[in-house]
Formats: structure tokens, sequence, C-alpha cells
């Protein structure tokens, strides 16, 4: 039983927008939105079904990371759960006493709205229940970070999650703090994926598409009208790789262990404006995350941040004396 001072927290998922960026993260950029069509039709085809295996997300590690920060006092996830792919997480999900919400989609490709329901329900709750104390949103859509600002006006200590290379800068920027699903324990972080192209219309051994059969002057089996949507869908999938190769190329990834000695620079200029120099590592360590609350420690490779710091010997001088550590800038 939660005893009165405990932190209360609540938990949101937008459970498409997880599923689908931990697919990406593993198979490589845009994989899901090439492969949903044959996800929708049957997700137990072979070379699918094992595809969807290796993107499986663990839903206990989320929340288990949420219950770190107090009691869940409520635990929500919003997806169509009658499509065959979320299907498969229900029991995980009951089994964790997860608020299973139905969101039925007006389109197969529409929009699925789970933000605005989600954020309706957020701030309802924020009313109905005042003594919640965090709101942990699972999402990495930037359409949340109105959410997110709404949540600390009104007092509340808001943590986003997303996944790596797929949340908004902006989102995380938004929350008090921010962490990527990546990095949670238990969490393995996939190998570097290989762009593939769809197999839609490329054909297999043995077989022949449309626009081959016509180049060897052989009819082809569909009628001229599903030739047509099949060449035209493949145009529009192969402008959208040539698009998505052209921005990755154009795409310069900073390196986080840089972002983050700058950010640690920052920190010790702006904290130094004192009467003394020497600065809680704490202290420190809270202002950097206020600037960028996706800052990790222990994402770029550090047990502690005492280690980071020493590994930044050149801007920063450490000193420990018993339990306490002080830091300052060094000149």
């Amino acid at each position: 039983m939660a005893e009165p001072q405990d932190p209360r927290v609540a938990v949101y998922l937008d459970f498409d927008n997880i599923i689908m960026s931990w697919y990406d993260r593993v198979h490589g950029r845009n994989a899901y939105s090439r492969d949903r069509q044959r996800i929708a039709e049957d997700p137990t085809e072979p070379e699918i079904a094992e595809r969807l295996a290796k993107a499986t997300v663990d839903v206990g590690a989320i929340i288990d990371y949420a219950a770190s920060f107090g009691s869940l006092m409520l635990t929500r996830a919003y997806a169509d759960w009658s499509a065959p792919l979320n299907a498969e997480y229900r029991s995980q999900l009951v089994s964790r006493a997860v608020d299973l919400v139905q969101l039925f989609p007006a389109a197969a490709y529409a929009k699925n709205g789970a933000d605005i329901r989600l954020a309706v329900d957020t701030v309802e709750d924020m009313f109905r229940i005042p003594d919640l104390t965090h709101v942990v949103i699972v999402a990495g859509d930037s359409d949340y970070v109105p959410l997110a600002q709404r949540c600390k006006r009104l007092g509340r200590y808001v943590i986003g999650m997303g996944v790596a290379g797929s949340t908004a800068k902006s989102l995380a920027a938004a929350c008090d703090e921010f962490e990527s699903y990546d990095n949670l324990p238990g969490i393995e972080r996939p190998e570097p994926a290989q762009r593939t192209r769809s197999r839609r219309g490329q054909g297999s051994a043995g077989t022949t598409t449309g626009n081959e059969g016509r180049g060897r002057g052989k009819a082809p089996d569909t009628s001229s009208a599903d030739a047509a949507v099949d060449v035209a869908a493949q145009a529009a999938q192969d402008a959208a790789d040539a698009a998505d190769a052209a921005e990755e190329a154009d795409e310069v990834t900073e390196d986080p262990r840089e972002a983050a000695t700058r950010l640690l620079q920052r920190a010790l200029q702006l904290g130094g404006r004192g009467d003394s120099e020497w600065l809680h590592s704490s202290a420190v360590k809270s202002h950097m995350r206020r600037m960028d609350p996706s800052f990790s420690e222990k994402s770029l490779g550090f047990r502690s941040f005492s280690d980071f710091l020493k590994s930044n010997a050149d801007i920063a001088v450490l000193e420990e004396t018993g339990h306490e550590r002080l830091v300052r800038a060094k000149y």
C-alpha cells in the first residue's frame, strides 16, 4: 500500500507509436511503413513473424522504469487492440494491470487519434487526482509537446520516453526528464539495420512482374487497372526511398559524447557564477538534465556521473573527499 507521502505516478502509452518506432529501430528507417500491409494481412507469415519477434517491445521494462519514480496509480495504453499485431501484447499488458483503451481508426492508414484521446485523459486525470505527482508519457511524437508543457504548468513532474532516432527533440526538451527505451535495463540495443527495399513489385525467383511481362511481350496476369495501380504504387515507393536516402545523406549526426561534453562545459560556466567556483557534482548533473532532459551518462557508456566527469578532465576538475564530490571548470 502506498504511503500518503509517496510520489504517485500515472503512465500513458501511445502503443502504436512505440511499436512502430521500435520496429524501425530494429529493421531500419521506415521499415514498418514498407511492411505495414503484409503485417496487417498476415502477421504469422514466417518472414514477417520473424521480423516482428525481433522487434518485440518489452512492456514490463517500461512499467518497471515508471515504477522507479513512485507508486503507479494508473497505467493506460492506447491502440486498436483488434489489430492482430497489438493483440499479441494484450496478455502481457493485462498481467501488469494496464488499462487498454480501444481506438478504432477511421480508415486503414488514418492517424490513429491516440494523441488526442491520451491528452484529454491525462488532463482530466490531473484534475480528478489532485495528488498525482508524476506523469510518464511513452511516445515520440512532437504532438505531445503541448501536453507535456501543460502538465508541468499544473505542477507535475513529466517524464518522457521514446525510441532513439524516432523521438522529436522538442518533446524531450518539453519534459522534466527524458529516457530512451533503448537505455532501459534488459533492453538489447539493435545493430544498425541495412536499408531494405519493399518486396512489392520486385518479383521473386521464377516469377514475373507486370513490367517484366510487358518487356518480354507477355500479357500480365492482372488486369490493366490493377497493373497500373501496382506500377503507381511502386513508383511512389521508389520516390519515397529516394527521398529517404537523400535525407539520410544530408543528415549530420552529432556525436553524443561531444554533445554531452559541451553540455557539461555550459553547466560549469553557468553554475560557477556565484561566490564559490566549486560545485556539487549532483547539482551539476541536475543542471545538465534541466538543459537537456535526455542526458544520461549511462547511455554514453559510463557507470556513474563521476566517471563521466573524469573522462572530461580537460574541462573539469573533480575533487572527491569522503562522500562529497565537488567539481569546477578547469582554467
